[in-house]
């Protein structure tokens, strides 16, 4: 029997989208939780790039088939500005991506409390705005190593999120590529793989704004203050919302130049294809004109010549 109740459609977009970003965020920040607590016993950066290749997996195959599958604002933003998504609807995949990762992070912190609290030196947890080392705060979102500037760091959000937007619209553009739905959040998630085991090193991977900045703000307001904002006297935490969103503009950019290319291949292939057609058809109808001539020759030459005999008056 039908419901009588019926839920709107944005709603149920919303609720996949933040379930979605929670899934991606609570086994993404769970996984560097456990490896940095336990010292490595019970993970290292390799499990951790795992931790978020998986979890980014299992989000987008939770949210995919009601909302697409986003869990990024840098996804999002760029789809509306190449009009592949709706504008208005925006605001409410924003919204619905940083209050999953808000409320994730808020788990782990829950999960991992007590594990944290050893890590604290004279009663405070140790993030300072000068220090390269952050301590527990990094669990929760991006810090650099002590030889990372903000600059190189930035290209390299940039670079890291266009290459990941570049697969995730070859992966999910069924002009582009014929990859079956359910395989696609496979294909992402190893891409994020792919893109944590090569650039790691310098200050992490987000390629996310909401991944970074709502895990930062369950920090700042689970005990580690205003130094998760004031590392490096502010030069820092920015770099993790400017840089996605101009890497995901131009990795969707880029796709939209091989997508050209690649409907102009297939329309070379099919104006071939023709051309070869109309030889086709052009050499039978002169084979037929042909087979025509010389049947029409061959019955002149049987058909019986009227004779006249002048004698007999006869005609043969």
């Amino acid at each position: 029997m039908r419901s009588r109740f019926s839920i709107p459609l944005i709603v149920r977009i919303a609720f996949a989208e933040f379930v979605g970003t929670y899934v991606l965020v609570v086994i993404g920040n769970g996984s560097v939780a456990q490896a940095q607590l336990t010292h490595g016993q019970k993970g290292d950066y390799f499990a951790i790039n795992w931790g978020w290749a998986l979890g980014c997996f299992l989000g987008v195959l939770i949210s995919a088939n009601v909302s697409g599958g986003h869990l990024n604002p840098a996804v999002t933003l760029a789809l509306a500005i190449t009009r592949r998504f709706e504008w208005k609807k925006l605001p409410v995949y924003w919204f619905a991506q940083y209050l999953g990762a808000l409320t994730a992070s808020g788990t782990v912190l829950g999960v991992y409390y007590e594990a944290i609290m050893q890590g604290k030196v004279n009663g405070e947890f140790r993030i300072h705005k000068d220090s390269s080392d952050p301590g527990s705060a990094s669990i929760f979102a991006n810090y650099p190593a002590p030889y990372s500037s903000a600059g190189l760091c930035l290209v390299e959000e940039i670079l890291a999120t266009m290459v990941f937007m570049l697969v995730i619209c070859v992966t999910t553009d069924k002009r582009y590529s014929k990859i079956p739905p359910f395989l696609q959040p496979l294909f992402i998630g190893f891409a994020l793989l792919a893109l944590g085991i090569s650039y790691g090193a310098n200050s992490g991977y987000a390629l996310n704004p909401a991944r970074d900045l709502g895990p930062r703000i369950t920090s700042y307001f689970g005990g580690w203050g205003t130094g998760v904002f004031s590392f490096r006297d502010y030069n820092w935490f920015w770099i993790f919302i400017l840089g996605p969103h101009i890497g995901a503009i131009l990795g969707v950019c880029i796709f939209q130049l091989l997508l050209k290319l690649h409907q102009s291949n297939d329309l070379d292939l099919i104006t071939k294809a023709e051309h070869d057609q109309q030889l086709q058809r052009k050499e039978q109808e002169q084979h037929n004109i042909e087979l025509h001539n010389i049947k029409a020759i061959h019955d002149d030459h049987h058909v019986p010549a009227i004779v006249e005999l002048p004698r007999i008056g006869l005609r043969w």
